[in-house]
């Protein structure tokens, strides 16, 4: 994305910090450590990296208070992470196309489409519908009828929101992403086979929510499947009907949730963690990666594995694991003291 050329005097400004040496260098890009060059702004994390950063090319850095930069300007920050995100966010904003509704779009009459909105090539917004100010609805994106989408949300190409889906303020949506398509509820008939169980709620995510490439939402079977407030949905996440995530819980990419699981605050589920139905996962839980919950977690704790148990025990059997072949050794060595034939196990 294009870099807006701005003072490191200016960046510090905005982040309400000082700068460590000449604050009129002008940033004209940023970077790894690895890939920058004169005129890029790279942070580094922690004064671990004072190696990397002296045998980089970089112009300015933000990094922490005692971190060694070799005399290049810099910003000092006890978080360098979060000021350099923020600063990114400031020099280099992602573009933004024209307000206005493109001629090849399809919008229903009673579609209500705020002048300031955004309509891109082909994108289809059905009967009753309303899109806020500012919002940004890119090519090929498909609103079903009955669609709400608050200001300033950024729909991106071939996302699609079926009927009623319900979106606040300042929601990402990422390409190919689907809110509302009907959950997985059957009820067997008196043959034993599967009959569809009406799906007939809605979805609601909240401000600032983010929904990765691909993810899928399903719509609840009654009520509502819900989204908290700046919830962070990664890449390929499944969230079944009738789940509700919490407010600044963080999804990580192929997590799954079954059907009527609450997720409550600051809830994070590493990659290709899942949930079994009807489960709650207490505020402030880490689920580790690849974790499988069957039964609920507590607020605060932390699990792993399948099924998930505790962090430490989790640890704990893993480093057995990793010492069985040498107990198994020292059992044949045994046995053969023994005058014992080895079993097949052994």
């Amino acid at each position: 994305m294009p870099i807006r050329p701005t003072s490191l005097g200016e960046i510090a400004e905005l982040l309400g910090r000082d700068v460590d040496g000449d604050a009129d260098f002008v940033v004209r890009g940023v970077a790894s450590l690895d890939d920058a060059g004169p005129g890029d702004l790279v942070f580094a994390r922690s004064v671990k990296l004072a190696g990397a950063l002296a045998e980089s090319a970089a112009g300015a850095v933000i990094g922490p208070p005692d971190l060694d930069t070799g005399g290049r300007p810099a910003i000092r920050s006890p978080r360098p992470d979060l000021d350099f995100a923020r600063a990114v966010a400031r020099i280099a904003p992602a573009p933004r196309p024209a307000a206005g509704v493109h001629p090849s779009a399809v919008v229903a009459e009673d579609a209500e489409v705020d002048a300031s909105a955004s309509v891109g090539a082909h994108a289809v917004i059905g009967a009753g519908c309303s899109v806020g100010p500012r919002t940004v609805i890119h090519p090929h994106v498909v609103l079903y009828d009955g669609v709400r989408v608050g200001a300033e949300c950024v729909l991106h190409a071939g996302c699609v929101l079926m009927y009623g889906v319900e979106i606040g303020d300042r929601v990402s949506i990422d390409p190919c992403a689907t809110l509302g398509a009907d959950g997985f509820g059957y009820a067997l008939d008196e043959q034993g086979r599967p009959l569809k169980f009406p799906q007939i709620g809605r979805v609601v995510v909240d401000d600032d929510a983010e929904i990765g490439a691909g993810a899928t939402i399903d719509r609840a079977t009654l009520g509502a499947t819900r989204i908290g407030r700046n919830a962070k949905v990664d890449n390929l996440c499944v969230v079944s009907h009738n789940c509700q995530v919490g407010d600044d819980v963080l999804m990580v990419a192929l997590t799954g949730l079954g059907g009527s699981t609450v997720l409550g605050r600051g809830v994070v589920m590493m990659g290709q963690s899942a949930t079994a139905g009807h489960l709650r996962v207490g505020a402030g839980a880490f689920v580790g990666g690849r974790a499988g919950i069957i039964e609920d977690v507590e607020a605060g704790s932390r699990v792993w594995g399948f099924p998930a148990v505790p962090e430490r025990q989790w640890h704990r059997a893993v480093a057995a694991l990793q010492r069985l072949p040498q107990a198994l050794r020292r059992l044949r060595a045994v046995e053969r003291q023994l005058g014992m034939r080895p079993s097949r196990d052994s």
